[in-house]
């Protein structure tokens, strides 16, 4: 096992003995992520915000150069490295585990080389030669369920509802095609994470099913599950016209269930408030 395995199972292990799933805080540096677009896309901005989710109890920094939102534009490798390249460098010197949010073989190669651990790509391995870098890099690689590029998905939680049976039988499914193609590329296995990828190629139908039945992904996956349910559309639901940055309170909620039902990784913007969400359940659950 490379180091940088080694590395990301031991914070995954950290969590778990501490009865709670990693928090990946996430840091856009972006002009137009869903949510956050343009407030870290600085350097100095980014570096300040991997301190704040640090600070905030962060297990994992999750630093992206390209936005993964509906209708976005392909970012290319030369300034999504501009973009994140001295911020992943400071976050390893920070002694920060960073996942790097990219489809890119040349974005991750970089990154990783700089220190980081894993690779997250929302594009269910569109290119096989992102897993091997990754698998040459002995890193780990957050596998994320979609179909389609980012600019041509519908808009936010537009999808047709005949596109999947079983929404999770489908995407475990779909996953597992993805996950096979990684392997032949020379990963192993245990180097890799099911993100079931809520709001991708999905409605908002879709995405509350697949997050309602976290637990069976859980059992079904036979690989650590990453949920990542922060702000986005499908939560309004509960409240129609909240924009993104006022869907927190049903973020939280859904970074508790994920937790309760298994999930090993939960994605987030508000690091501290779904810390102390999911710890306070936890102590809530103990025998006095």
């Amino acid at each position: 096992m490379g180091r940088r395995l080694e590395a990301w199972h031991q914070m995954l292990a950290g969590a778990g003995a501490r009865g709670v799933p990693a928090l990946m805080g996430v840091c856009n540096v972006t002009p137009d992520s869903f949510s956050d677009g343009g407030r870290y896309l600085g350097t100095e901005a980014a570096i300040a915000r991997v301190d704040e989710l640090l600070a905030e109890g962060a297990d994992v920094v999750d630093i992206g150069g390209e936005s993964t939102r509906p209708g976005a534009r392909p970012v290319s490798a030369r300034e999504q490295l501009a973009r994140v390249l001295d911020v992943v460098k400071a976050a390893v010197d920070r002694g920060a585990c960073v996942s790097v949010d990219t489809a890119s073989e040349e974005v991750a190669a970089a990154c990783l080389d700089a220190g980081a651990c894993a690779i997250n790509d929302v594009s269910c391995l569109r290119d096989d030669r992102l897993a091997r870098v990754v698998a040459g890099s002995g890193a780990a690689l957050v596998l994320m369920h979609a179909r389609g590029t980012q600019e041509r998905m519908a808009g936010f939680s537009q999808y047709p509802d005949a596109a999947y049976g079983d929404v999770v039988a489908d995407v475990l499914a779909e996953w597992e095609v993805a996950a096979g193609r990684a392997v032949a590329q020379g990963l192993s296995r245990e180097a890799l994470v099911m993100d079931p990828g809520l709001g991708f190629a999905k409605n908002a139908r879709h995405s509350l099913e697949l997050l309602r039945r976290t637990g069976e992904l859980v059992q079904r996956a036979g690989v650590p599950v990453a949920i990542g349910a922060s702000r986005k559309s499908f939560l309004a639901v509960v409240d129609r016209d909240a924009p993104p940055g006022e869907r927190i309170g049903a973020s939280i909620m859904a970074a508790v269930h994920a937790a309760s039902a298994g999930a090993a990784i939960v994605r987030v913007h508000d690091v501290r408030a779904t810390r102390q969400a999911i710890d306070l359940s936890v102590a809530l659950g103990k025998e006095p």
